[in-house]
């Protein structure tokens, strides 16, 4: 009686300690419950120059009259209403503070938008409803990149949200309202680096 009392209780403790560990997932987490893997993130690029890459001279002060690269993304996360564009020189420090060279903002690129064409035009406000913010110098739209000759490379940053929203600001909006404006509103980021700096 004894005996089949015994085997009876080890059957019922080797149920319980196998259950619970067949519905953990491999390395001891529990499955995550409808929901797949991430897929890949908001990707920016560009034809003109590879992530990383020189920046070539038509896009930067070395020439005359710049003009602003191609910009192309993929990988928009759902949901996606707008997008902001920043373009800065980090490698800065204005007035020996943190802030840097702001060479082109652009904000409202529809959601629908998977590219910004070369060349973009320097108008406040473009046909598809896109508005250009002033660069540093107070121009509208782009601003080439023009670190000194004397010294490294700067890496210009591009970097591209994507916006559960369309903002409610103006051609006369600064890049502190606009980053303001944005924050809890992001579905995700793709950032873009060039390196340039003038000719010796």
């Amino acid at each position: 009686m004894s005996s089949s009392r015994g085997l009876l209780g080890c059957a019922l403790l080797i149920a319980f300690s196998v259950v619970p560990a067949c519905a953990q997932a491999p390395g001891g987490q529990a499955p995550a419950r409808g929901r797949g893997p991430a897929g890949p993130g908001l990707t920016l690029t560009s034809p003109d120059f590879p992530d990383g890459g020189v920046i070539p001279a038509k896009f930067t002060q070395a020439d005359p009259k710049p003009v602003s690269p191609e910009l192309d993304w993929t990988n928009v996360p759902q949901g996606t209403v707008s997008f902001v564009l920043l373009l800065h020189d980090p490698d800065t420090a204005l007035q020996r503070k943190s802030d840097d060279v702001l060479h082109w903002l652009v904000f409202n690129i529809p959601g629908t938008a998977h590219q910004l064409a070369q060349g973009q035009p320097a108008d406040a406000q473009l046909p598809d409803g896109t508005i250009q913010a002033k660069n540093l110098r107070g121009g509208v739209g782009f601003m080439g990149p023009g670190a000194p000759a004397a010294g490294p490379d700067h890496h210009y940053t591009f970097e591209l949200f994507a916006l559960d929203e369309k903002l409610d600001l103006g051609p006369d909006a600064t890049r502190a309202q606009v980053m303001d404006a944005i924050q809890g509103h992001i579905l995700g980021k793709g950032v873009l680096v060039g390196r340039f700096h003038r000719p010796q």
